[in-house]
């Protein structure tokens, strides 16, 4: 098992990816704290995992919760080895709609928190030389016109990851992220399904947007993300991956 005995956070795993996340590092060996805002949805997956998995529930916007989180992860396994930080705040706003509100809470779930999170788990993550896989977007190169505010906060959230893992290489914890493309999580069906897309919208992908045929599914972000928060990935650090069908610079998709 690839992820033997290790204790990892995965914040916003009540569902989606964060869930496929946990659910395969626990099939890897890995203890997991469950993390979100869905009590009944994270109690359901803590009865699946049994004793591999604990859950936390908390909102992530309060600046008091990463300590929290921290505090829960190492009461319930006595170490933590890696920190997974999925939760966002994936908002729809453009230039006249993102309001100092919208935009404040946006940055404090998606940026502020990710960086709380490693500051309270530091001192674990020394002791283990652990290491951190913040999960991003490829938005972050530039966004959609209906996603700024959760754009700009992809990008600092990449410089984020950038910046700590300069600064705490020299101390063997490591910072890695995977910038993500269309990913078929639930909350993304259901999401188009409100935007006025049919039920069966996922069979009818244009190949611009997947050329395979079919979007990215939570189940394949989770197989990546093994290598990145095992020992098969030392002692890479600093790295921005984009899990994406096609090249996010340089794309030039067929013209029909």
């Amino acid at each position: 098992m690839r992820l033997k005995d290790k204790a990892i956070i995965v914040t916003g795993s009540t569902t989606g990816i964060g869930e496929a996340m946990a659910r395969r590092f626990v099939t890897e060996g890995a203890r997991v704290l469950i993390h979100g805002l869905e009590p009944e949805l994270g109690e359901a997956i803590v009865k699946d995992l049994g004793n591999a998995a604990a859950l936390h529930i908390a909102d992530l916007a309060d600046p008091a919760a990463p300590q929290r989180l921290v505090d829960a992860t190492t009461r319930a396994f006595g170490r933590i080895d890696a920190l997974v930080n999925n939760a966002a705040w994936i908002v729809r706003s453009n230039l006249q709609t993102t309001t100092p509100q919208l935009f404040d809470r946006c940055m404090a779930i998606n940026v502020r928190a990710p960086l709380l999170l490693i500051n309270a788990a530091l001192s674990q993550l020394r002791k283990s030389q652990g290491c951190v896989l913040n999960i991003g977007s490829v938005n972050a190169y530039c966004g959609e016109v209906n996603l700024l505010a959760y754009s700009i906060s992809k990008g600092g959230l990449m410089t984020l990851t950038r910046n700590l893992s300069d600064a705490l290489g020299r101390e063997r914890v490591r910072v890695n992220q995977l910038n993500l493309g269309w990913v078929l999580s639930p909350n993304e069906y259901k999401l188009k399904m409100g935007e006025g897309l049919p039920a069966d919208w996922p069979d009818h992908v244009p190949a611009a947007f997947a050329p395979s045929g079919q979007i990215m599914s939570p189940q394949e972000i989770a197989a990546a993300a093994v290598y990145w928060v095992g020992n098969e990935s030392r002692p890479i650090s600093g790295s921005v991956l984009e899990l994406e069908q096609y090249p996010v610079i340089g794309r030039n998709p067929i013209k029909q």
